[in-house]
């Protein structure tokens, strides 16, 4: 049996390279054409989707609201700490002093991946959770508290309520706003709750602004 042997050029071993090189080229693009080309969607590659931030509350120690907030200010996490107006009196002295709306709680606002950031700041506790993990809390109800709280409206902590007369606001900066309405020696009240941690709050309306729901 003769065996023959062919030895190549430079040359040849050029073109021999760049038609591999071709080959391979259009395989990867026929790769990629592919992947656009199921119907009903798009396979393969696919980029991962931007964390989504929700509102939270986080326990904490008693009288460390305030503790907490600083350390999460200095983290640069999102979060609100309602407060109200509160005159304590002593003997010889009154003082009036910012008081938490809902004693023993900071709310947050992030990804849940940046939870430890919080849960080392001095005083937190941990996460309110349901079931085991960590329940959100409706961003319109943590708007209602913000606008009321940019308006200077005079919230007042209230026991928590959540059966009643439900009524919506229909004018002024809180419009949209739900909550339960109350009377009071001729006075209108309205009851904001976050439910999840089962606490309320309360300021007068004008009965005028408010529709049934």
């Amino acid at each position: 049996m003769n065996v023959c042997i062919h030895h190549l050029n430079v040359t040849e071993m050029a073109e021999l390279y760049l038609g591999a090189e071709a080959v391979l080229e259009n395989t990867l693009a026929d790769f990629e054409a592919s992947e656009t080309a199921v119907p009903g969607g798009t396979f393969g590659r696919t980029e991962s989707p931007l964390p989504v931030a929700h509102w939270y509350a986080v326990s904490v120690r008693p009288r460390h609201e305030k503790m907490v907030t600083r350390h999460l200010e200095h983290q640069g996490l999102n979060h609100f700490l309602p407060v109200y107006r509160s005159v304590r009196r002593w003997k010889d002295r009154r003082k009036e002093l910012d008081m938490a709306l809902f004693p023993g709680y900071v709310f947050v606002n992030l990804n849940l991946r940046d939870r430890l950031r919080v849960l080392r700041a001095p005083g937190a506790v941990q996460f309110v959770t349901f079931q085991g993990q960590p329940a959100t809390i409706p961003d319109s109800e943590i708007r209602a508290l913000e606008s009321s709280l940019s308006a200077g409206l005079r919230l007042q902590p209230h026991p928590y309520l959540h059966q009643g007369a439900r009524v919506r606001l229909k004018r002024g900066p809180l419009v949209g706003a739900e909550g339960i309405m109350i009377r009071r020696k001729e006075r209108f009240r309205l009851v904001l709750s976050i439910d999840l941690i089962m606490r309320s709050v309360v300021f007068e309306v004008d009965e005028a602004d408010v529709e049934p729901l």
